[in-house]
């Protein structure tokens, strides 16, 4: 069943045309993964899914255009988590986790509110940071923590913008294993932008390929991470190895110099 389906969207800053007629489709309880180069779209494609940005065309959830829905009304339905180191904020966690609760909150802080961040922190192994400053955490706390905050919401679509940049290897994986279980866990669908070739190809479950605001291919990883599709979406030569999942490994740009992540 299709939970998000994006039509014809583009999106300008002024005359800088960032994103040409999109067509896209997530599914129920799926991860679609946003890869290409920087400047590609994929953090304008989520931040207009979220109604940040207002594109041209139509992005519908469960078959309701957003441009038609209250933004109290997207936020119930909607969680979005922001690059790691985006939201300074001079709150514990607790706080910024019960933050998620806003769009639900009417008069007071009820007992359920409280029941929910506290179950969404003993899910993500929080209890220790709890009554911490979130200022004060490591770049792969503060990531879990938003990621904390946007499923105190009890969304049925996650957005996350690059949630491993800037994360060292240990905390890459934990952050991608906490979103697939979250995922298969609550039954939510997300859009996830990544900048690692490798991870993407491990935890999502469908890729779209962006290239100059356009959609260049969107499949399952094993059909789009070959050399020919990276060489041509990223000037990189690269080899991949068909292992249980593609592994991407990058040899050199086209320009002669040796490629890195």
């Amino acid at each position: 069943m299709v939970k998000i389906t994006i039509q014809n969207v583009s999106f300008s800053y002024g005359s800088n045309l960032i994103l040409n007629d999109l067509n896209l489709v997530v599914g129920d309880s799926e991860i679609l993964g946003l890869v290409g180069p920087n400047g590609s779209g994929k953090t304008t494609l989520i931040k207009c899914i979220d109604r940040i940005l207002k594109p041209r065309g139509s992005i519908l959830l469960d078959g309701r255009d957003l441009s038609s829905m209250e933004g109290s009304e997207i936020a119930r339905e909607i969680g979005y988590v922001p690059q790691s180191g985006s939201s300074a904020m001079g709150t514990t966690v607790f706080e910024t986790i019960l933050m998620g609760r806003r769009p639900h909150i009417s008069w007071r802080v009820s007992d359920r509110d409280l029941e929910i961040v506290t179950e969404v922190i003993e899910l993500l192994h929080l209890e220790d940071l709890a009554m911490r400053d979130f200022g004060q955490l490591s770049g792969g706390q503060k990531q879990k923590v938003l990621i904390a905050r946007a499923l105190a919401q009890e969304p049925s679509v996650l957005l996350l913008d690059e949630p491993t940049s800037n994360l060292d290897m240990k905390h890459q994986l934990e952050v991608m294993e906490i979103i697939r279980e979250m995922v298969q866990r609550k039954s939510i669908s997300a859009v996830m932008a990544v900048h690692d070739l490798n991870l993407a190809a491990r935890f999502v479950d469908k890729l779209a390929v962006l290239k100059n605001g356009r959609i260049w291919a969107a499949g399952d990883a094993s059909s789009l991470l070959t050399p020919d599709i990276i060489r041509e979406v990223y000037s990189v030569e690269a080899v991949v190895m068909q292992l249980e999942r593609p592994f991407v490994i990058p040899i050199r740009s086209l320009n002669g110099g040796m490629a890195c992540e």
